[in-house]
């Protein structure tokens, strides 16, 4: 597989697919072998209320060698720290050098209400959770007090023959610091391309202009349907905008004024509302959609603004889009054909 260089940051262009892929994970070992050959490089896992982060991962670990493996992300809360660099070190020991774990606050929805997990100090617990991965997987014994939590004595009893890289999710600048100064990486989303600019510049600021991989989950529907992806998208994007950490990212990003009338609909208790005050300009933003060639053309946009590794989320918003069929479309190998 042939990787470019992405100027920015100076590491090599990976472009991922996020899993699991639709069906049931046993039938997935074809399609991921397929991945490779249309030119993905990277599969990237999320936890929320689908499938774990871990067992895709090493499903793909045994059936596809070809395949870098990431996680985008597991949740800091939701795993003790022991049984978290236990998940860890198994992966990254089935997978030597393509495994990357990536660590997130999640939300307070995914932590508290569905996990029953306070969700308190969420920068001092990722950090905490990156230092302590940092201290476990080298296999010394760990007793050490944390900000949030405290170790007395635990050694990993497998140790991984290579470090995998810890990429840090991060929509703000507490949390990109963190990823650029302590982190190999951030994992970011809900941003457009031209966003992206803004958010490199603080990861690569913190890490003293080190390279840093910099993760972006892109959500794509390949469909001239512009009615109906948007109708779709304005579901998603409110449902993730009101939640509050996603809120003050987008304050950040610029976005105040043009989504002010969607957070008063929605804090009001009017969510018809709130949907309907999503501009179509905000939509075309965060959702790349459209003719394939424009889609193909949007997410490099995404690279060339510093992106160096891309997940794509496909969104099914149009009935008549059929997932695979876009994958093949989005395909690195399918922008060389075009080009050729």
């Amino acid at each position: 597989m042939s990787e470019s260089t992405t100027p920015s940051a100076g590491l090599p262009t990976r472009p991922g697919m996020t899993v699991p892929l639709p069906g049931p994970l046993h039938t997935h070992r074809e399609r991921l072998s397929e991945l490779v050959e249309l030119g993905y490089t990277d599969i990237w896992s999320a936890e929320a209320d689908g499938a774990d982060a871990f067992t895709p991962l090493a499903l793909a670990a045994a059936w596809e060698p070809r395949l870098r493996l990431g996680t985008a992300i597991v949740p800091a809360y939701t795993r003790s720290p022991a049984c978290f660099a236990q998940s860890v070190a198994s992966l990254a020991d089935a997978a030597p050098g393509r495994f990357a774990i990536g660590v997130g606050t999640s939300s307070n929805v995914i932590v508290e209400r569905w996990n029953g997990v306070p969700f308190v100090e969420p920068y001092k617990k990722v950090r905490d959770v990156v230092r302590f991965l940092r201290d476990a997987l080298g296999g010394e014994k760990v007793t050490k007090a944390y900000d949030t939590f405290e170790i007395n004595g635990f050694r990993l009893g497998i140790v991984p023959e290579q470090q995998p890289p810890i990429l840090i999710a991060a929509l703000r600048e507490g949390m990109l610091r963190l990823a650029g100064r302590e982190g190999d990486g951030a994992i970011t989303n809900w941003l457009s391309a031209e966003d992206v600019a803004q958010v490199a510049g603080v990861v690569l600021d913190a890490a003293g202009g080190e390279p840093r991989e910099l993760v972006a989950r892109i959500f794509v529907c390949p469909s001239e349907n512009a009615e109906a992806v948007r109708a779709g998208a304005r579901f998603a994007i409110a449902a993730y905008l009101n939640v509050p950490v996603y809120a003050e990212f987008h304050r950040w990003l610029g976005r105040g004024e043009v989504l002010q009338p969607m957070w008063d609909a929605w804090a009001a208790g009017d969510r018809k509302a709130a949907v309907a005050a999503i501009p179509d300009s905000v939509v075309d933003e965060l959702i790349v959609h459209g003719s394939l060639d424009h889609c193909r053309a949007r997410i490099q946009q995404y690279f060339d603004h510093g992106v160096t590794t891309s997940t794509l989320a496909i969104l099914p918003l149009d009935r008549e889009l059929d997932h695979w069929e876009a994958v093949r479309g989005l395909a690195p190998a399918a922008s060389s054909a075009d080009a050729g």
